[in-house]
């Protein structure tokens, strides 16, 4: 297999990989995300992702293993940075919170 094969391969691991991420962040299952993240986080070696996240390795299995325990918000975002991922948040359609009422300048116009 060609260098170029090898790197399309990855890159479609990789794309699918965001994929399951992306559906398990859209039905808002804690544990779901937790299981769609550790799938990911095989792809790579485990050393250099926790290297490179800044986490320990065994904490990096833990975090995703889906057990009762879930991962923080920092160690969520290390490994997706570390992995090559990001966040990217959009407006959907019908707000969930009623949006803050602006407040009127309390000074008056000179």
């Amino acid at each position: 297999m060609s260098e170029k094969s090898v790197r399309l391969a990855q890159l479609k691991r990789r794309q699918a990989a965001a994929g399951c991420i992306n559906q398990a962040l859209e039905k808002s299952d804690i544990a779901e995300i937790c299981r769609a993240i550790g799938a990911a986080t095989r792809l790579y070696n485990i050393s250099d992702l926790a290297h490179r996240s800044g986490i320990e390795r065994q904490s990096v299995y833990r975090a995703f293993a889906g057990g009762p325990k879930h991962p923080n918000f920092s160690t969520v975002l290390n490994v997706l940075d570390a992995m090559g991922f990001r966040m990217h948040v959009t407006v959907r359609r019908g707000e969930r919170a009623k949006p803050a009422r602006l407040a009127s300048s309390s000074k008056p116009e000179a």
